[in-house]
């Protein structure tokens, strides 16, 4: 269950959030490197990747954001480090090892900052992905090379041995069928959600689209979602325009399954495409819709519902408020990374109780049955960051990652706790820091809101025992239920 935490603050850090707040930025963090140094994770590969990169690179890591239990979260970057230019005959992609990271978010009192908290994200664990079943991986062969002059070579990652077959982002590790091929050891991970026993976790991807599950504590994978045959590309290339000139049905290249969320009875995963399906792409540029499918996790049986686009360019994550209610992130790709200003990065409130199935239709027709959402955005990211001085230039281009955390009790109020994530492509030197914002939600915002209830997993015993000795500054902890909704 979640906790809620009660600080008492200097009155300079009061008049920041008022008695009565209904959504105020509480903390910012950033995270630069791990225990295995600046830009490095604690996956331990230590050989090069073909672009020359280090296959232990960190970045990436807010294209998806979970919460987890008590101060921890899980965050996953996407198919690696394609930001480096070196080959485009696969998109600049790499043997990069899918994989997911264990995060210690801490909030302590900031009595006298600027902000009413500090938040103090730290790495402890870093896990690769693989399957105990053989992958198909490319050759190599007539791609080129590698950055060094060499052959491309395989895109089998070099660790894979018995029993351990590694996901990786290189496009050319594709076999023959759709998109939709369980065997394909290409993987875009995009989206990261939590069992509610805390054992295993989902993750949605680009490339397929696919939904798999995997076990927490190993990574290796216990169950891969079918979709919908009317999401897959039937024309395939390591090339994305390629692919995209190729295909009039199916995900269009690299906007696939973006978004993932969890109902808080943890019965029910619900994806969310970042763009339209080739079939859906002919509605005007003022009618822009992308699916929504929702995956019983019991049973597989799947339902299709639409999302128009108000102002953004495509869609980067969803997150449940509820059993159904979600908040959905609706973006373009200007900002810090894009070398512009940033200009939408929304959340919109949407309800699924009652929506059309569209299953069966497509275009117009399908956007016509689109999901109730708010006239307004429930969050204007830009907005909020603009209103506390920060230029436009910085605020990170692609904000992606969305996640509920601990409640906390502040100035008299109890507010449940946004985290918002930002994936920096893996150049930090162009696109910041692995951002992390953490914003403060009321009832009144809010209402009907239901936290997830996800059974703790023991830590590495060093930070277990640092995260509990800075968690107790500040303040008591108390248990929370999570409300009936409303």
């Amino acid at each position: 269950m979640l906790r809620k935490y009660a600080f008492g603050l200097a009155l300079s850090c009061a008049a920041i959030l008022p008695a009565h707040a209904q959504l105020v930025l509480l903390a910012q963090g950033r995270l630069t490197g791990s225990a295995a140094g600046a830009g490095r994770d604690l996956s331990g590969l230590g050989y090069t990747l073909e672009n020359g990169l280090p296959a232990n690179v960190l970045g990436g890591i807010g294209s998806g954001l979970s919460y987890a239990g008590g101060n921890t979260f899980l965050a996953v970057p996407d198919r690696g480090p394609n930001a480096t230019a070196y080959n485009p005959a696969v998109d600049d992609t790499t043997s990069f090892i899918s994989r997911f990271h264990t995060l210690s978010m801490t909030l302590t009192a900031s009595a006298g900052g600027a902000l009413p908290f500090t938040l103090t994200p730290q790495l402890t664990k870093t896990t690769l992905l693989y399957s105990p079943t053989a992958l198909t991986y490319g050759s190599g062969a007539g791609l080129g090379t590698r950055s060094d002059g060499s052959p491309l070579g395989s895109g089998a990652p070099m660790v894979n041995g018995a029993g351990k077959y590694y996901f990786s982002g290189r496009s050319d590790n594709f076999g023959a069928g759709t998109s939709g091929n369980p065997a394909d050891g290409r993987f875009d991970p995009e989206a990261i959600r939590v069992s509610n026993d805390g054992k295993s976790v989902f993750i949605s991807d680009e490339y397929g689209p696919y939904v798999r599950q995997f076990d927490r504590a190993t990574g290796a994978l216990i169950k891969t979602f079918p979709l919908p045959g009317k999401l897959y590309a039937t024309t395939l290339s390591p090339q994305g325009d390629v692919e995209i000139s190729g295909n009039t049905s199916g995900r269009v290249a690299n906007k696939g399954m973006e978004g993932l969320a969890i109902t808080p009875d943890g019965k029910t995963l619900v994806g969310i495409l970042q763009a339209p399906l080739a079939q859906d792409a002919a509605i005007s540029a003022s009618n822009k819709m992308v699916r929504i499918v929702t995956i019983d996790i019991a049973t597989g049986t799947t339902h299709e519902y639409g999302y128009k686009l108000t102002t953004g360019s495509g869609v980067s994550e969803i997150v449940a408020v509820n059993d159904h209610q979600f908040l959905v992130d609706e973006r373009d790709g200007k900002g810090l990374g894009d070398g512009s200003n940033a200009k939408v990065k929304q959340l919109f409130l949407i309800d699924l109780k009652n929506a059309t199935d569209i299953t069966g239709l497509t275009g117009a027709a399908a956007a016509s049955k689109a999901v109730a959402k708010g006239a307004a955005p429930f969050l204007d990211l830009v907005a909020e960051l603009t209103g506390r001085g920060v230029d436009k230039a910085a605020i990170p281009a692609k904000i992606e990652g969305v996640s509920f955390g601990q409640d906390v009790v502040y100035n008299g109020q109890t507010l449940h706790t946004l985290y918002i994530a930002n994936d920096n492509d893996f150049v930090p030197g162009t696109a910041g820091a692995n951002q992390f914002y953490v914003f403060g939600v009321s009832d009144a915002a809010l209402a009907g809101y239901v936290a997830q209830s996800v059974s703790a997993v023991p830590e590495p015993r060093s930070w277990a025992l640092l995260i509990a000795g800075i968690g107790l500054i500040g303040g008591a902890l108390r248990r929370r239920r999570p409300r009936a909704i409303a």
